[in-house]
């Protein structure tokens, strides 16, 4: 049985909060809907942990035509433009995932917070080296070890905040809750770049340049440094140290994945994951490049554009937002995984059908209501992935079985649709190239919602409401 502290024990003065093995951040069971002083302090890191994650990630879309344009002078509507912007999406992302997966793998075996620690580092200091990038391709490798450091970090910190709770529904609505701090992040994010835009000639110049875009990435060093502080004071897993401590914890091995007992488990959540973030890598990060081609927006002057593009990424998260609260609120009630994966997927073959077969080439106001509510729908089924992937793996394979789903299948064959995007908007019929890249979007994010519909069929439930040992 896990072991349990007082409320009283866990008034700790920040410097001491790193707790030994017999402080373990746990509720009672008798008080299991109030969060102690420890659990109240992990999940408030972790919930920033998650907001700079994305503030992170959505950098790209958002910067991706002027460093195309800034790096290699090249511009929207060339086959190199759209091979470039296919790889500076799948290139970070897949190597992100490979190294993610193995980010995991480190959790199970050295212990969640030593791993947040060294990734958040990680993707500080790569981004604040991506500003001063002087070609794409330094760019892109700053760019990899940046998604590293994200995908790490998300892995360990999920793992890390689902373990600390034993209620069943207390956990998932604080997971649910928490993962909504990723659309804060993308909030953020977007409201930086529309202040790099706007005020880019007051800034001190980056390499003897007023860019925008180094503005953005530079400013994803700033997240890392109070995380950084505090993240060491914080005590590991009570779950995962207890069983390190008894000598319980069997080391963790991506074989056993794929043993009897879990290989439907891994296979089916691995393909569904990859369907998810599909629609993110195929369609959604994409939107802002086709704002420029509208009506309203092709003749504006350049910072107008860019302001515009701000607009509809500020929907975009907003929507985000949306999706983490219903989740929180509404879904996390349904029992059955598998329904819950249809609520989120089958609405999505007509939103994301409407939105980029229609809505991106007609009407800026469309756009604003089709990506709010394809991101919400999306940002549900992130969540959903979340809150589920703790309670089907032990606690020796949970870094490793969530990291695997989610890095391999969501972050890098997922990912893999960003290039499938661009290399299809070659052959689109459309006559402008922002057309071209819609419908392409619309192809894509269509497959993705029809695969995973399907394999949300052999979606497996989790075996009760306590966390497998």
């Amino acid at each position: 049985m896990q072991s349990l502290i007082s409320e009283k024990g866990q008034l700790l003065n920040l410097a001491n909060i790193r707790a030994t093995p017999n402080e373990v951040a746990e509720a009672s069971s008798s008080d299991a809907h109030h969060l102690t002083a420890i659990q109240w302090l992990v999940c408030a890191v972790a919930c920033l942990g998650f907001a700079f994650d994305l503030y992170e990630t959505l950098m790209m879309p958002l910067v991706m035509r002027p460093v195309l344009g800034a790096l290699g002078n090249l511009r929207p509507g060339m086959p190199s433009f759209n091979l470039w912007a296919g790889l500076l999406f799948f290139i970070p992302s897949a190597v992100g995932g490979v190294f993610g997966l193995l980010g995991g793998y480190l959790a199970d075996l050295v212990g969640r917070r030593r791993v947040l620690v060294w990734s958040i580092l990680l993707y500080g200091a790569s981004a604040c080296a991506a500003s001063y990038s002087t070609s794409l391709h330094t760019f892109l490798v700053l760019r990899c070890a940046t998604m590293i450091g994200v995908y790490v970090e998300y892995v360990a910190g999920v793992t890390w905040l689902a373990e600390l709770f034993c209620d069943s529904k207390q956990r998932e609505t604080v997971l649910g809750f928490a993962q909504g701090f990723f659309s804060v992040g993308g909030l953020m994010v977007t409201g930086a770049y529309c202040l790099a835009v706007t005020y880019a000639e007051r800034l001190p110049t980056i390499l003897a340049r007023h860019e925008a875009w180094r503005y953005t990435l530079l400013s994803g060093t700033i997240p890392a440094l109070p995380l950084l502080l505090v993240r060491p004071f914080l005590p590991e897993s009570p779950f995962w140290r207890e069983r390190k401590v008894r000598g319980m914890l069997k080391r963790p091995s991506v074989r056993e994945l794929f043993r009897p007992a879990l290989l439907k488990t891994t296979v089916v959540v691995t393909l569904l994951a990859a369907c998810s973030f599909a629609l993110v890598y195929g369609a959604i990060q994409h939107t802002v490049r086709m704002i420029p081609g509208l009506p309203q927006v092709r003749n504006l002057a350049p910072r107008q554009v860019e302001q515009r593009v701000s607009g509809v990424q500020l929907f975009q998260e907003l929507g985000g937002l949306a999706g983490r609260v219903v989740f929180a609120l509404f879904i996390v009630r349904i029992v059955t995984q598998r329904v819950r994966a249809w609520v989120f997927f089958l609405p999505s073959l007509a939103v994301f059908s409407w939105l980029y077969f229609f809505a991106a080439t007609h009407s800026l106001g469309f756009v604003h209501l089709g990506i709010f509510v394809a991101s919400l729908l999306f940002n549900g089924l992130h969540s959903l992935w979340g809150s589920y992937l703790p309670r089907v793996y032990p606690t020796h394979l949970r870094g490793t079985g969530d990291s695997f789903a989610m890095n391999i299948g969501g972050r890098t064959v997922g990912a893999s649709s960003a290039l499938l995007t661009t290399q299809l908007a070659n052959v689109m019929p459309g006559a402008a190239a922002s057309t071209q890249l819609a419908y392409a979007a619309a192809a894509v994010s269509l497959l993705a919602c029809i695969v995973g519909l399907i394999a949300s069929i052999w979606l497996c439930e989790p075996d009760g409401n306590r966390l497998p040992d």
